[in-house]
């Protein structure tokens, strides 16, 4: 077998539902996506999908992961084996832990490859905090696996294409999760996966207040704003979804500007990908001229104000 006869795709983010398109088509010789509404049923198509099934507006007091049975009995109604993709995101992941149970599969998290081998999906992923690469074979029947973003080209769209979605009837779990209220994050418009260029700000930058050079500086560049853990999950300078690492966001920009970070084995990991890294750090022995293709060594708060004036001119 060079490919999966069946791959069934589902996407909580439209934004990264391209790249799963892209995996399954590499992966599979069929293509079902089910989604959530009109709009993404008729991105899906767009994007190759062989057929779609719509779960519809899912209501307030509900929570995506209650619909693994329905799922599940979608999947087992049209074949016995199949690969389920998902994106690696916290919603799908736990999402892919309830259809693993079900569908008696094997499950991958955090897959940054995916091969067939000897007709069996073998998934990379990283293991002991980012320090080395872990491979594990699926020989379920049924196999499913989150994957990280970057890792397959996204498919483009074909604006010929359309179709119609098979809407699908809810089926309710045994021991369902009531939501009860639902809390607006402040930000959450940031997508560091798509930015050509990123500035990343470490706890070398000192305070919450001293950002605002970087931030100038990635506006002078035309670059999205990154951080490392320590500023986003300790320091709380900034949101979450802006720090880059192993279990924060896996870039590949173009360039990456890292400011005053120390460049631990965990944020690299996230930051590895990056075609060309620079660092600027006072501390010369810093870890992060180990990786840097350029580096600067010297005070953050002359260094980037000069050097957003000069790109100004």
């Amino acid at each position: 077998m060079s490919k999966f006869s069946t791959v069934w795709v589902f996407s909580d983010t439209a934004s990264r539902l391209p790249e799963l398109m892209g995996a399954a088509r590499e992966l599979g010789e069929n293509i079902r996506v089910i989604v959530q509404g009109h709009e993404l049923s008729a991105q899906a198509f767009r994007l190759g999908a062989d057929a779609a099934y719509d779960v519809g507006t899912i209501p307030a007091d509900r929570i995506i992961e209650d619909y693994a049975d329905t799922l599940v009995q979608t999947i087992k109604n049209h074949s016995q084996n199949a690969l389920v993709l998902l994106p690696a995101t916290r919603r799908c992941k736990a999402l892919a832990a309830r259809l693993g149970a079900r569908l008696t599969a094997g499950v991958v998290n955090d897959a940054n490859e995916l091969v067939l081998q000897d007709g069996h999906l073998v998934a990379t992923h990283m293991v002991y905090g980012g320090l080395a690469f872990g491979k594990e074979q699926i020989t379920t029947p049924y196999a499913v696996t989150t994957l990280n973003s970057g890792v397959f080209e996204a498919t483009q769209e074909d604006a010929s294409r359309s179709g119609n979605a098979i809407p699908l009837e809810f089926i309710a779990p045994k021991n369902p999760i009531i939501c009860v209220s639902r809390n607006v994050k402040q930000s959450n418009s940031v997508d560091l996966g798509k930015a050509r260029r990123v500035v990343s700000v470490g706890r070398g930058i000192g305070n919450q207040a001293n950002i605002s050079i970087a931030e100038a500086l990635s506006n002078a560049m035309g670059a999205e704003l990154g951080c490392s853990r320590p500023v986003a999950e300790n320091e709380k300078w900034m949101e979450r979804e802006r720090y880059v690492g192993i279990s924060g966001i896996m870039i590949k920009p173009e360039l990456y500007l890292a400011l005053g970070i120390s460049g631990q084995i965990q944020h690299m990991v996230g930051a590895n990908g990056a075609q060309i890294i620079m660092a600027i750090n006072k501390d010369k022995n810093a870890p992060i001229f180990q990786y840097a293709d350029y580096g600067l060594v010297g005070d953050l708060m002359k260094i980037v104000p000069a050097l957003t004036e000069a790109l100004k001119r």
